[in-house]
């Protein structure tokens, strides 16, 4: 499918108009081989030569991620973690990074702990302001921003474009984990970055099926072909199986993400006369203190993800997540099922999550019983 016109939802619903050269088929097969056939004159002229660097059942999801984010190429991974941690691996001891204090918990842990002893230097900073990210970076010495927005789980909007600058100016790259807000709301390659991560378990397979990660690069130059190395070499590749599955979940990636947005946006209004919600946290509200931000970076919606604080405390909560019928009390994110989760619970200690925090997934139910399942929680905890 090669005319550049079409509106992204057309490309994904088609998968970029895939369709079987030899059997005409328009939902691609699984290929289950682990290795190919030399050539008899020791040559591999297929381009394929072990399925660990590379898969046939991967291209159609790297392809159809790539065009999505406006990339130049993508990769699949066998997490999001995978994903993400490629990212820094992929760099020398005694680099200097900068990482958010609020992003995904299971990362900050691995930066704080694990890429510490790896030699990378790592600071946490307020990512949802440019000033801090400023004054963080290390001309030369910096060599990797790392961003997430909206940052889970209180949903923190950084501005990518002056993250961009701000990199650039220090010669390092700049990496946006949009896992939340999906090539449907948000281009970052656009706005100046040079890797958008994704933990494509969430939005981009949307079914709770299967564990996947991505990369999509804005250049396939040498920090690119780390990363590609960074894969094979490490054995962090996703199932044939899973891979299908991935792109089987992206081809109804912009009527989920379009309706979750709208229920979401629908929940934020609804909750925040609540009796029992002390605050809701969601970039589309006008109060949130970065929707502005949000409303200049984000097209089309706000995103599936909010998060409201209830009355009473970690108490009231903990209570409320107990009571639910509809919502099911579960991690994770981005599926056709609405989950509810206190994510204090979660983190542990050294969370900045506030213990009076419920995160909500919201899904693709109707949002009046959602509404109506998740009221009733919250007044039966508050009469407990």
């Amino acid at each position: 499918m090669a005319d550049k016109h079409l509106h992204a939802a057309s490309l994904a619903a088609q998968a970029l108009g895939w369709v079987d050269p030899m059997t005409k088929a328009i939902v691609p097969p699984i290929h289950m081989a682990s290795t190919y056939e030399r050539d008899a004159d020791n040559a591999y002229r297929s381009g394929r030569v072990y399925a660990r660097p590379d898969n046939p059942t991967f291209d159609q999801a790297e392809s159809t991620l790539a065009a999505l984010e406006g990339a130049s190429a993508a990769l699949i991974f066998s997490s999001g973690m995978s994903a993400a941690t490629a990212c820094f691996l992929a760099l020398s001891p005694g680099d200097h990074v900068v990482a958010p204090k609020v992003m995904y918990w299971a990362l900050r842990n691995w930066l704080a702990a694990f890429a510490t002893r790896w030699g990378l230097r790592v600071d946490f900073v307020d990512a949802d302001r440019s000033e801090a990210i400023a004054a963080a970076v290390r001309r030369g010495e910096t060599k990797l921003v790392w961003i997430e927005t909206p940052a889970n789980p209180t949903w923190g909007v950084t501005d990518i474009a002056a993250a961009a600058r701000i990199a650039h100016a220090a010669g390092a790259l700049l990496a946006v984990d949009s896992t939340v807000a999906t090539p449907v709301l948000t281009r970052p390659i656009e706005l100046g970055a040079d890797i958008v991560m994704h933990s494509a378990t969430k939005y981009l397979n949307g079914h709770s099926d299967i564990i996947a990660g991505a990369l999509a690069g804005a250049r396939q130059d040498a920090y690119w072909a780390s990363l590609k190395t960074m894969r094979a070499q490490l054995g962090t590749i996703l199932g044939q199986t899973e891979a299908w599955l991935l792109m089987r979940g992206m081809r109804t990636l912009f009527p989920r993400v379009a309706w979750a947005c709208r229920s979401a946006e629908t929940l934020a209004e609804r909750f925040v006369a609540h009796p029992m919600v002390e605050e809701v946290l969601y970039p589309g509200s006008p109060s949130f203190a970065g929707h502005a931000i949000a409303k200049r970076q984000m097209r089309g919606g706000f995103g599936g993800m909010l998060s409201v604080r209830v009355k009473g405390g970690e108490r009231a909560a903990i209570a409320s997540a107990a009571r639910v019928e509809l919502w099911k009390r579960a991690t994770s994110l981005g599926g056709v099922e609405s989950l509810i989760e206190h994510r204090a619970s979660i983190e542990g200690p050294g969370t900045p999550c506030p213990t009076d925090l419920l995160r909500l997934s919201v899904g693709v139910e109707d949002a009046d019983d959602l509404y109506r399942d998740l009221d009733q929680a919250l007044r039966r905890a508050d009469n407990a």
